[in-house]
């Protein structure tokens, strides 16, 4: 708020903290200054003054603007939003997804990686056997369901966000590409925490590819390619059909269970809308200890006992 002393240019050079007023009949409005963290629900009154201008998740009557989600205020310059505590995920360049193959079109797949569209994958844009930097034939067209068919699970990056929204991804490099030898669930977007890299060697045997839309992969862990001294370059010019294989290897019983602590205890941290990072995954799998059998995780009491422990112990 501004103080008697205070002019409103001043006001203009500050940082425009939140500030609500109530106006006696239990709504909340803005008085020219904006509260980026205010959570507001659906209907709920954003704003009467005629200087702020409309953003997604608003809708005006009149003169006033109501929030039409349920989310936190955010203000850039004079243009007024409402982020969504939950909703679909929204991609941006270089978030690291994960998607399953809905469609298998012409030169393309489309991907459904929970965003509001389906993505796109061109044959351009994945590593084909023979050799990543050669030209992609008719033949390879014709061979499109051999390398990835309905309902195919890869991780991959986005590399591109089209004006309507839609996502162009690719799997230009072995650490993207087709899923195998592990278990797919989902959690919401909005827990993920972003971070460098999002995909993890866990203890236990257990590889994590972490999407940042809110699809997660628990598999086997798998030797890291290059680890020998040849370059990841390398490997994917020699690509071979190996990498488009619906084979899995043999998955031990204590790798099995393992995977199954995992996804419970992230459950868990869903359950009691905690985020979701490297560091809180292994601590949940490391609170899951103390039940001898994984199933007991499911139990609602015990999924708050996880996140607690969790919460305390990062």
């Amino acid at each position: 708020m501004l103080s008697d002393g205070e002019s409103e240019s001043e006001d203009d050079e500050q940082d425009h903290v939140l500030d609500f007023n109530n106006d006696g009949e239990g709504e909340a409005r803005l008085t020219g200054v904006v509260k980026s963290r205010h959570i507001v629900t659906p209907g709920e009154l954003v704003t009467d003054d005629v200087m702020w201008m409309r953003g997604h998740g608003t809708y005006s009557v009149g003169p006033k603007t109501y929030s039409s989600v349920a989310g936190t205020i955010t203000r850039v310059n004079k243009l007024l939003s409402v982020a969504p505590l939950r909703g679909r995920y929204e991609p941006k360049i270089g978030d690291h997804v994960i998607g399953r193959i809905i469609d298998v079109g012409t030169r393309s797949w489309h991907v459904d990686v929970g965003a509001k569209q389906f993505a796109v994958l061109m044959l351009g844009s994945v590593n084909l056997p023979g050799g990543v930097q050669r030209r992609k034939l008719e033949s390879d067209e014709l061979q499109m369901r051999t390398f990835l068919k309905e309902g195919d699970l890869l991780n991959a990056e986005v590399q591109a966000v089209y004006a309507d929204g839609a996502a162009s991804l690719h799997t230009r490099s072995l650490n993207y590409g087709k899923l195998r030898n592990g278990y797919f669930f989902t959690i919401p977007s909005s827990l993920v925490i972003r971070s460098k890299s999002h995909t993890f060697e866990l203890p236990g045997g257990v590889d994590l590819v972490l999407g940042v839309n809110g699809y997660v992969w628990l598999r086997k862990h798998t030797q890291q390619l290059g680890a020998q001294g040849v370059s990841l370059t390398r490997l994917a010019e020699e690509a071979g059909w190996e990498i488009y294989s619906d084979e899995n290897e043999y998955i031990s019983a204590g790798v099995r269970e393992s995977i199954v602590r995992y996804t419970n205890a992230i459950k868990a941290l869903e359950y009691c809308e905690v985020g979701v990072n490297e560091a809180r995954v292994i601590a949940g799998y490391e609170a899951s200890q103390e039940y001898k059998n994984p199933g007991e995780m499911v139990a609602n009491d015990v999924k708050r006992r996880i996140a607690n422990s969790v919460l305390l112990n990062t």
